[in-house]
């Protein structure tokens, strides 16, 4: 059989396709940009007319089209969610607990890099459902924007599902799935999930700017999402001769490849070449990352290895928390008393980058949140922590920077005192 036979003789509904899924069974689906709408809402559909109960739907990042289907509240208990890292989609759902009630979704704690060890050693995954790109010539579609735990779960489950769609761009690397390996084809052209950067605050901004001053020549990025890291990337466009090894790849980053500041030639690993394990952005950034040879997209567990980051000299890596505290650990997935996100890939990065030769991590955040009341720099944290204290390299916020390497106990909580926002350093100061 050739491909194109074999193609052709795997094409189903999305209906037709998800048939035979039973109840308790246990299944994931591409995350972010990858979900697949036509399939989830054939399974959604399986669900709302009682044809599958208690199915586990394990995943990271959900995002509209989950939300509209497979992450329905009145879907809840015939569809189990096991989430690995929330998103707004889930933070709504769980907004719909309702005092003595059981949560309406679990939260599995696990690193990003080991999610695909999961999925093939931990979970047994009956089916995987995700989009992909068209198949060319030879039989292969991609992965697209989303290689992440995808190409793993989807060699791990006992049945392979892919929405096949043109939109979803074709990306070189580690990313290639035969025809062959796929157990249902569905066709769906629709737009694939754009999503734009927040507006950059006036402190974002000052926060951004310190950090920028701190990345050199030849340094190798790793960016973290929201609007912080694309206010520092957008001034680094004089840089020279810049590397980019990320988890996830954004329009910012890839504004640096356009502007010539980024060329990869100063990389161990790669060289030549952005790597990337997942990507989001505009409809722009897609036709960008499309059929672009510059890019090269790996597993998770490839691209989060801090052994791997580390072979690059220079690793600069920039993340995000919700809260420090004064021996230095950083709390970046929990706040109000209960979960927010996840662990992500944070910890990959900041124990790559610590390893690299000439590296830095960096870990940045406003010195306050709700609207100035309350301090992100704190006697202890609320929540898990993310990033311990033994790890953390350099603190940013909008008040300066502080390397923490080296420094005793004392020390470290003068530093960040230093860091928080004047009207709370005295009553830090005396919890001393």
């Amino acid at each position: 059989m050739t491909h194109i036979e074999a193609y052709k003789s795997r094409i189903r509904t999305a209906a037709e396709a998800v048939q035979g899924l039973k109840s308790g069974a246990h299944m994931a689906m591409g995350m972010a940009t990858a979900e697949p709408p036509a399939l989830l809402g054939a399974i959604a559909d399986m669900a709302e007319n009682g044809a599958v109960e208690d199915l586990k739907l394990w995943y990271f990042h959900s995002m509209d089209h989950a939300g509209d289907t497979v992450l329905r509240p009145d879907l809840l208990g015939r569809i189990r969610p096991r989430c690995m890292f929330l998103s707004s989609v889930d933070r709504k759902l769980l907004s719909t607990k309702q005092p003595g009630e059981k949560s309406p979704l679990e939260f599995v704690p696990v690193a990003f890099s080991d999610s695909p060890r999961l999925f093939e050693q931990e979970v047994s995954l009956d089916l995987f459902v995700t989009t992909v790109s068209p198949m060319d010539k030879h039989g292969w579609f991609t992965f697209g924007t989303s290689n992440d735990y995808s190409t793993t779960a989807a060699r791990s489950a006992k049945k392979l599902v892919v929405e096949v769609n043109p939109n979803m761009p074709r990306v070189f690397g580690a990313s290639l799935l035969h025809v062959s390996e796929v157990d249902a084809i569905v066709e769906h052209s629709t737009p694939i999930t754009e999503v734009h950067p927040p507006e950059i605050s006036a402190v974002d901004a000052k926060v951004a700017a310190i950090i920028a001053d701190m990345i050199d020549d030849r340094a190798c990025l790793q960016m973290g999402i929201g609007a912080l890291p694309g206010a520092v990337c957008a001034l680094l466009h004089d840089r020279k001769d810049l590397g980019i090894h990320t988890e996830l790849m954004t329009p910012a980053l890839a504004g640096l490849i356009h502007c010539g500041a980024v060329t990869n030639q100063a990389k161990t690993t790669y060289r030549g070449l952005s790597v990337f394990t997942f990507a989001m952005g505009d409809r722009a950034f897609y036709d960008f990352l499309d059929d672009n040879p510059a890019f090269h997209s790996a597993p998770v567990n490839i691209v989060n290895d801090p052994r791997h980051i580390a072979k690059n000299r220079n690793v600069v890596s920039v993340n995000a928390t919700l809260q420090i505290d004064l021996g230095g650990a950083c709390n970046s997935e929990h706040m109000m008393g209960r979960q927010y996100s996840g662990s992500g890939g944070q910890l990959d990065f900041v124990r790559g980058a610590n390893a690299s030769k000439g590296g830095k991590s960096i870990i940045a955040c406003q010195s306050t949140a709700r609207n100035g009341t309350v301090s992100r720099i704190v006697p202890r944290l609320d929540g898990p922590v993310t990033t311990p204290r033994n790890d953390t390299h350099i603190v940013v916020t909008e008040y300066g920077s502080v390397d923490l390497k080296g420094k005793s106990l004392i020390q470290r909580a003068e530093a960040l005192i230093g860091l928080a926002h004047p009207k709370f350093r005295d009553e830090l100061a005396n919890g001393l």
